[in-house]
């Protein structure tokens, strides 16, 4: 992060040749380690041209140290703390589904206080209370039990034989489909469920039996009318939770951030349903819902902010890190905020 126009502006990217690498580009992670290793310096290289910034000019340095995949995670934090220590500024542990929350902000400014967020990635569906995004306790009010969003997505789109990433091929082959075409069950949405909680798997396998029936019957698959149906289902399963959480504590603000919430139906049902119950509704840009390196700088930028203690110098990863608060350090030397 570095000074630009008045204000600590996010060095994008900064985390995300650690993900590629470890999750993408060989699919064997002590092969996407040494990757990442290898592409951590000229992505951070290029980032800072890009801002027109030089090492010299960075403030702070925000990494991701949990959730996430060990080896990715490890690297990132080496990186981090060289850089760091190179540019004699502080460093700060970030919670990665706090970025997701925060790259909101690049969009649309400061956080509503309270805001209802929901949360639907490739890894993680969640939905949370959040009032101030780093000084006060992030309330969980449900997380999925099984698959997220994304891995429907992912699992569903292989077995209708579409591409990787599995959201956006569904999304794309929905256009031409009928939701009404399939009756897909909405998992967790009976009397008695816990309103808040997620659940995919059953959805996943009903979308696999429906798909194996019609190649056990030698019939035509149509791909179009599944993808559709499918995505309805899952956009109103996750629109009608979140709305329900808004309405329970009070909240008039919703706000959709993860690679999912750049689906088309999940975005176009939100909408609806936000203007139905008079709820604003936010959503990042496409680019931010899925830009790690932007949006882990953005919690940084708020954490510089509000005055929050730099990471110890013997910070170290947590890969299964609940979500508390949105630094991994603690906030005991945050100032207290005025009456």
């Amino acid at each position: 992060m570095g000074h630009r126009h008045g204000r600590v502006a996010p060095l994008a990217l900064l985390t995300a040749p650690v993900r590629a690498g470890a999750v993408f580009r060989s699919g064997v992670p002590p092969l996407g380690r040494r990757t990442a290793r290898h592409a951590f310096d000229p992505v951070v290289r290029e980032a800072l041209d890009r801002a027109g910034l030089r090492l010299g000019r960075i403030d702070a340095v925000a990494v991701t140290t949990g959730p996430g995949l060990s080896g990715a995670l490890q690297v990132g934090l080496a990186g981090a703390k060289s850089l760091a220590y190179a540019a004699g500024v502080p460093l700060y542990g970030v919670h990665h589904l706090a970025g997701h929350v925060a790259a909101d902000t690049l969009e649309h400014g400061p956080l509503p206080s309270p805001c209802v967020v929901l949360i639907v990635s490739g890894g993680h569906t969640s939905l949370l209370l959040v009032r101030d995004l780093v000084r006060e306790p992030i309330l969980h009010l449900g997380d999925t039990l099984d698959d997220a969003a994304g891995e429907c997505f992912d699992k569903v789109a292989r077995i209708m034989g579409l591409p990787y990433p599995g959201g956006p091929a569904i999304d794309r082959a929905a256009r031409d489909g009928d939701p009404r075409a399939v009756d897909f069950p909405r998992p967790l949405t009976r009397p008695g469920d816990d309103p808040y909680a997620f659940s995919f798997s059953g959805l996943k396998t009903a979308a696999a039996r429906w798909v194996e029936k019609h190649r056990a019957q030698g019939i035509d698959l149509p791909v179009a009318d599944g993808a559709a149906a499918l995505q309805e289902a899952v956009a109103d399963v996750l629109t009608r939770k979140a709305l329900a959480a808004c309405e329970a504590y009070d909240v008039k603000t919703l706000i959709v951030v993860g690679g999912v919430a750049a689906n088309s139906r999940v975005r176009g049902l939100a909408e609806q349903r936000c203007a139905a119950a008079g709820v604003e509704l936010r959503v990042p840009p496409m680019t931010l819902c899925t830009d790690n390196g932007a949006m882990i700088a953005a919690v940084g930028d708020l954490l510089v902010r509000s005055g929050a203690e730099p990471a110890p110098l013997d910070v170290s990863i947590d890969p299964s890190a609940p979500l508390e608060y949105a630094s991994l350090t603690p906030l005991s030397a945050l100032p207290a905020r005025a009456a």
